[in-house]
This record gives structure tokens, C-alpha cells and sequence, in this order.
């Protein structure tokens, strides 16, 4: 059964973790004078976001919000990296003004998700992670859901809807279709899109791998920042997600997720059928609606690339006004609609 816990009683990195209302008090300290009771108005979170929900579900003790009606059409809603829960904040009400139950987990190595056993590996591999979205859905019996996701939520969607269709009644993926392979990643790309991934050579290194521990925050701030250029968000906005890096495992994961990806580091015998299929980069069949901001600063494909793969009903829509990688955080209307608009494209 799910149990919620208090978050103030969990221990990040051997620390008691303060509260989310006190990370947000500190992160307002921190913001410009001026904006301090603005900043802290609007970070003001529903019960479900300060008290998280855990279940153990595979290898994992997930942490998740779950909101809306317990008896709504269940919609959940994956975040990226580095980014966590928070990114769906906004678009939670909308979804369950609606009536969907809303249910968004914290993925590996984030928030308060830990791994069941200290001998499991901090495997950041895509297919991992799917496996951990269905070990999820089993756990909270739920056969079928909405899938919504970006980045590394993206991908996971994608693979979940590509490889079990039967688990995923509809999905909305920011940045289109994001499967990938070992051997796609070994692929060397044109000097221009090479320069936009050098994180992922830098976290090849050992000194990529240390100075992400050292400057988890830094290095999520600089990655916002990049991938979107026109999201002026606030210290405080900013401090309550870069809570979720702290976790112990963060590192690890993260570390291995981009090294496996450029065939550094290997993968668990239990996802190489999994992975094998995806190599052949699998047809998406489910009802989809892909997302792309007008000024993504990240590395992303070309609406156009993809479109083909997705060969149930389908549709692209571009959302203007200057919005990044972090799509439903910085446009959460054009996201809830999406949700709510892929739904009805199943019917």
C-alpha cells in the first residue's frame, strides 16, 4: 500500500531535509528583496506537493504526488533532467479541474525515490527507467494511463507507448519521438551538434563525473538557463526543484544514463531484449500529441524527423512565446490542453 510520509522527517545525504515550505523561505532569502513576498506567494503548494507519497514498486521506493479524484482517468506526468515534480506543478489543477487523477512520480536518483537494496546498480539507461514506470503502474493498479513527459520523461513515455501500447491509452511527448540506441550514440555528429552536447562529454570524464557532485546546482541552473533562453525563473523557483539532486543516487544515475548512451558503460542483462528492440527504433501506435517550444535550447530533433513514427492519430502543435525545454513548467496551459486533447483523440 502507498504511504505518505512528511518530507521535513527525510534525510537527504545523511542531513535532515528541511520542508518544502522552508526551502522555498530560503530560496526567497535569497531573490532580489523586492520580489520576496511575490516569490513566495505564488510557490504556495497544495497539500499533495508538500506531503509525498512512496510505494515500493520493483527496485525501487518511489516518490510521487497523486492528486485529483482517486477514481479519475489516470494521467502521469514524467519529469526530465534536472529537473523534477515541480515542472507539473502548474499544470496539476488544470488536469484535475477536470476531473483526471494526476499522478507524477519522482524518477530515479531524484526526490525521495530510493533504490530497495544498496548493492542494485544506478542504472540511468532508458529502458531502465521505462521499466520502472510500468513496475509503478503495477504497484498503484493501474492497467492503463495517459503518458505526458520531456527529456528524459519524453523518452520514457515514448518507450513505454512503443514497446507495452496496451499500458499507455494516449501520450503527449515534448520534443516528439526520443527512442535512441547505443550504437545511434556512437554515431559521431556534425561539429554544430556535437558543441550542443557537451555535457554529455564532459560527464564521460571522471572530472565531469566530480564536478557535477561538487556543482549539482550550478550545473542544473546553467542548464536551464540554455535550453531556455526567454524562462526567466526566480531563485526560488529554482531552489524548489534542485531539492530533488540531492538525493544520494543522483550521480550516479545521471552519470550512467549519458555514458551509456555514448556506449561507455554498459547496461543490466534483464533490459537488453528491451533494448534490443528499441535499436530498431520502434513505430508509435498510440493516440499522440508532440510538443515543441519556439525557443528550446536544447538539443532536439526536427518536428518533420519524426512525425512518420508515430502511425496512430497524431498531431504537432509548436507553442509559441518564447518557451523552452521545460515546456509544461513555462507553458502549462498548452500542456494541460494537450493531456486533455489527446484523450479525446483516442475516442
Amino acid at each position: 500500500m502507498a504511504d505518505a510520509i512528511d518530507l521535513s522527517r527525510r534525510r537527504f545525504v545523511g542531513t535532515a531535509a528541511a520542508t518544502v515550505a522552508a526551502l522555498q523561505l530560503a530560496a526567497i532569502r535569497s531573490a532580489d528583496a523586492s520580489t520576496d513576498e511575490d516569490a513566495a506567494a505564488n510557490l504556495s503548494a497544495p497539500p499533495s506537493f508538500t506531503t509525498i507519497k512512496q510505494i515500493k514498486a520493483g527496485d525501487l521506493d518511489v516518490g510521487y504526488v497523486d492528486e485529483g479524484p482517486s477514481d479519475g482517468r489516470p494521467v502521469i506526468l514524467l519529469h526530465g533532467w534536472p529537473y523534477d515534480i515541480y515542472s507539473f506543478f502548474d499544470v496539476t489543477p488544470l488536469l484535475t479541474s477536470k476531473g483526471y487523477r494526476v499522478i507524477i512520480p519522482y524518477l530515479r536518483g531524484y526526490g525521495s525515490t530510493r533504490f530497495l537494496s544498496d548493492r542494485a546498480v544506478r542504472n540511468g539507461e532508458p529502458a531502465a527507467v521505462a521499466s520502472d514506470m510500468i513496475s509503478f503502474m503495477d504497484a498503484l493498479s493501474i492497467e492503463r494511463a495517459i503518458l505526458g513527459g520531456f527529456d528524459w520523461g519524453g523518452r520514457t513515455a515514448n518507450i513505454v507507448a512503443a514497446l507495452q501500447p496496451e499500458r499507455c491509452k494516449a501520450m503527449v511527448s515534448v520534443s516528439g519521438y526520443l527512442i535512441g540506441s547505443q550504437a545511434d550514440g556512437k554515431n559521431p555528429l556534425p561539429p554544430s551538434a556535437e558543441y550542443q552536447w557537451w555535457y554529455q562529454f564532459y560527464f564521460a570524464t571522471e572530472r565531469g563525473r566530480e564536478g557535477y557532485d561538487k556543482h549539482r546546482r550550478e550545473f542544473a541552473r546553467l542548464i536551464w538557463q540554455l535550453a531556455s533562453p526567454k524562462w526567466h525563473f526566480d531563485n526560488a523557483t529554482f531552489e524548489r526543484s534542485a531539492a530533488a539532486f540531492d538525493n544520494a543516487d543522483h550521480v550516479d544515475v545521471v552519470i550512467h544514463n549519458y555514458r551509456w548512451r555514448l556506449g561507455l558503460a554498459r547496461g543490466e542483462p534483464q533490459y537488453e531484449a528491451w533494448e534490443t528492440k528499441l535499436a530498431l527504433a520502434p513505430d508509435i501506435t498510440v493516440p499522440t500529441i508532440t510538443l515543441e517550444g519556439d525557443a528550446n535550447g536544447a538539443p532536439h530533433p526536427d518536428p518533420g524527423a519524426y512525425a512518420h513514427k508515430f502511425i496512430g492519430k497524431y498531431e504537432h502543435r509548436t507553442i509559441s512565446g518564447g518557451i523552452g525545454h521545460n515546456l509544461p513548467q513555462e507553458a502549462p496551459k498548452a500542456f494541460a490542453d494537450a493531456i486533455s486533447d489527446v484523450d479525446r483523440l483516442q475516442a
